[in-house]
């Protein structure tokens, strides 16, 4: 597949995945929404490096952009949903920090050790919970 057209499929999967992504936040509960983020891939495949790196680019280059704008959380699940479906296990992390007097909450995708979506934000924050592989 020649790259313009494996961009073009990588934009079109993340721009579905991250708009049911925050429609999901918005109306699915909660316990719903992380017990499917703790479910293992149906199948895994452990040497799939590349697609990593497509679909991080991916999902931070539809979430960012005016029309979508979609924060850590919907970023982190539409990109977990994209990795599943490739057979890669990854990590859903939730953390807060304290802002002031306020608290804040940030939400990132792990790959072993390696931060992958949301993760330059993440060094601030305590980590509350994971879902998803190594939990």
């Amino acid at each position: 597949m020649k790259a313009a057209t494996l961009r073009r499929a990588y934009l079109h999967e993340a721009t579905l995945m991250l708009a049911l992504a925050c429609i999901a936040v918005r109306f699915v509960p909660p316990a719903r929404l992380f017990l499917w983020a703790n479910s293992p891939p149906r199948r895994v495949r452990r040497f799939a490096t590349g697609e990593v790196d497509w679909v991080t680019w991916a999902v931070d280059n539809i979430g960012m952009r005016a029309w979508m704008n979609a924060p850590c959380l919907p970023r982190a699940l539409a990109a977990r949903a994209m990795l599943c479906r490739r057979g890669i296990a990854s990590r859903l992390c939730l953390g807060v920090a304290r802002n002031g007097d306020a608290l804040a909450a940030h939400a990132w995708l792990e790959i072993g050790e390696t931060k992958i979506i949301g993760g330059t934000e993440a060094a601030g924050f305590t980590r509350l919970a994971e879902f998803g592989e190594g939990r």
